[in-house]
């Protein structure tokens, strides 16, 4: 309980005066709840006329009691009028006052319930856009070691879990104690010896619905992984639908996601199950507890006498009242032990989500970062190291320089660390060991967000998003115009496809893209890079999936957007970067040889043979 304290500390601060508006109706709801039923003493004296005493009203001032004028007084209104009216108009009047009073019980639990609303879905949409944002923020490094199906389930199907579990609960854990509470204080003045026999057995009662909301948490923990492991199943299909059915592996597929499930509803029954117990079993003790009262009580009320003390014990109508009101108490008894089981059940799934959102983020800008202005001389890495949580370094004790203007190409066989080495200048990783600088100073010490903005990537397989041909061309650049963005699709050798889709720039392009040619989306994506036009270049391999056609088109565009800037580009296809100012060879996380495209033929070295690998 003290997590789920401490998550309504941390999200339910905005929300102050509706949680004390809810405090106040509840307390209303169940003032006239008490005042509803307490209607019934005079309507069962006048039914079963059990109560011959004459009544006098006895002033409000008087120092007596303030229970026995109450009673009293009651008693002394409802004769009178009774006398004056007569019994049946009374009979009439007493029931219309108990329909006012429950009228204006339920009116304010109705209101108590509406105001919780804004609370609710506000918590569920801070709790969303939190994981999101932290989405955003963390670095790819975390994404590396997470299934992405994992965190579509944490951010989906455990929110909703939050939102059912513990949301769904929250009216009920503010309204359930005021009643509780109020009820038993009630009864306690009504009738402190019965109030204390009714007490005998509240350990009991506590303990059985403890012990069975120990029991959900593991399996709760294990049904909300499977879930994950559902999500990581489903997204693992969709991405390779085209693996799958080319190698007629729908069979497997099914299998694979029948045993997950199967699982999952084994875990989810048990659950279920467990807190499906809460209601019977308070409601059984409930009624144990009532009828035990009632036989004790019932022979003191015959006996006219208490058993455990000497004087007369309360009559028969105050007795049913205070049997009335108990019986009122069992019901959020039971409604405050089905909300603690939820409670336990979406704290689990709170857990999981904090995972995400407590995950510490070491690729952050500093707290007073240095200013950079444009990109004016060089990017220098100095003696960069790095490996991947410890592991075998990826590149090891690399120096190199990169002058502002220069169009640099980085080859090499597969897994030689080029990928790794261009992620770390937008610091997509950090370096484990040296630095690298732009202008001399440490990308370390730079605003992220400014450092970020000197770049444009345009990588191998080009994502586009479900949008508009424009909207992605303009994608984080703001107010981009029109004339912007048609100008930077004629560089990319765009225009003209464009103008053929219906709706011209105004064309959907599908998910990731899909309605798209392989170049066309590549065309795409350096207009993209054009319209924001940075000062310095990656490109990851940039036509290395097109085929010939389309190859020649894009290597167009891309002579464009080079011409005046600072580029760095991977290659595979050696041919697409024979002019490169220069060419740097990496083997092993190590640079190999540096030099024009010449010169290193003409070494003979490691160059020359990815060249005649390549014609071969």
């Amino acid at each position: 309980m003290r997590a789920f304290l401490n998550m309504m500390r941390q999200y339910a601060a905005p929300y102050k005066g509706h949680l004390a508006a809810s405090v106040v109706l509840n307390i209303l709801s169940a003032a006239f709840n008490i005042v509803s039923f307490a209607v019934l003493i005079p309507l069962l004296e006048l039914l079963f006329k059990v109560n011959e005493t004459q009544y006098t009203f006895i002033p409000w001032a008087a120092d007596i009691g303030l229970k026995e004028k109450l009673l009293n007084n009651l008693y002394f209104y409802v004769s009178h009028f009774s006398d004056t009216y007569g019994a049946a108009s009374a009979l009439f009047m007493l029931s219309g006052v108990m329909i006012l009073f429950t009228a204006l019980k339920t009116g304010c639990y109705f209101g108590s319930n509406a105001v919780m609303i804004p609370i609710s879905t506000g918590i569920v949409k801070e709790i969303r856009g939190r994981i999101y944002n932290k989405i955003l923020d963390l670095p790819l490094g975390f994404f590396s070691q997470e299934r992405k199906g994992d965190v579509i389930a944490r951010i989906s199907g455990d929110v909703s879990e939050v939102e059912n579990s513990i949301i769904a609960s929250l009216c009920l854990l503010i309204k359930n104690p005021i009643l509780i509470l109020m009820y038993l204080g009630f009864l306690t003045w009504l009738s402190p010896e019965m109030m204390g026999l009714t007490l005998v057995f509240a350990p009991l009662f506590v303990w059985v619905m403890g012990f069975i909301g120990k029991q959900l948490k593991r399996p709760s923990v294990e049904a909300q992984n499977l879930w994950s492991d559902t999500m990581s199943q489903v997204d693992e299909t969709l991405g390779g639908l085209r693996v799958i059915k080319a190698f007629n592996a729908e069979k497997t597929m099914r299998r694979r996601f029948r045993d997950i499930t199967d699982r999952m509803r084994r875990k989810v029954a048990r659950v279920s199950i467990r807190q499906a117990m809460a209601h019977p079993v308070s409601e059984f003790l409930g009624t144990v507890m009532l009828m035990v009262v009632l036989c004790i009580g019932g022979i003191m009320v015959i006996n006219g006498e208490s058993l455990v003390g000497k004087g007369k014990f309360i009559d028969a109508p105050t007795f049913i009242y205070f049997l009335v009101i108990l019986y009122s108490v069992i019901e959020p008894i039971k409604e405050l032990s089905r909300a603690a089981y939820s409670v336990r059940k979406g704290m689990v799934s709170m857990e999981r989500i904090n995972h995400i959102l407590e995950t510490e983020n070491n690729i952050q800008s500093p707290a007073v970062p240095l200013e950079i202005k444009g990109f004016r001389h060089s990017i220098r890495l100095e003696d960069v190291s790095f490996s991947y949580d410890g592991s075998r370094r990826v590149l090891d004790h690399v120096n190199l320089e990169i002058p502002r203007g220069t169009m640099m190409a980085v080859v090499g066989e597969s897994g030689a660390g080029k990928t790794t080495l261009v992620d770390l200048i937008p610091r997509f990783w950090d370096v484990s060991e040296g630095r690298i600088t732009i202008d001399g100073k440490d990308i370390r010490e730079l605003d992220l967000k400014e450092l970020r903005a000197l770049m444009g990537n345009v990588n191998q397989e080009p994502f586009l998003f479900n949008d508009t041909i424009f909207n992605n061309i303009a994608f984080g650049v703001e107010g981009a115009t029109e004339e912007q963005v048609v100008a930077a699709a004629r560089i990319a050798n765009a225009h003209a496809f464009i103008m053929e889709k219906e709706g011209g720039y105004q064309y959907n392009v599908g998910d990731r893209g899909s309605k798209l040619s392989g170049g066309q989306r590549q065309r795409i994506s350096i207009a993209r890079a054009i319209l924001k036009n940075p000062p310095i270049l990656i490109l990851d391999e940039a036509t290395a999936s097109l085929d010939t056609e389309s190859e020649r088109l894009v290597q167009d565009a891309l002579d464009r957007l080079m011409s005046t800037r600072t580029t760095i580009a991977i290659a595979h296809r050696l041919s697409t970067i024979r002019h490169a100012d220069v060419i740097v060879v990496m083997h092993e996380g190590r640079i190999v040889e540096t030099g024009r495209h010449e010169e290193l033929i003409g070494q003979g070295g490691y160059y020359k043979k990815l060249i005649d690998m390549q014609a071969l």
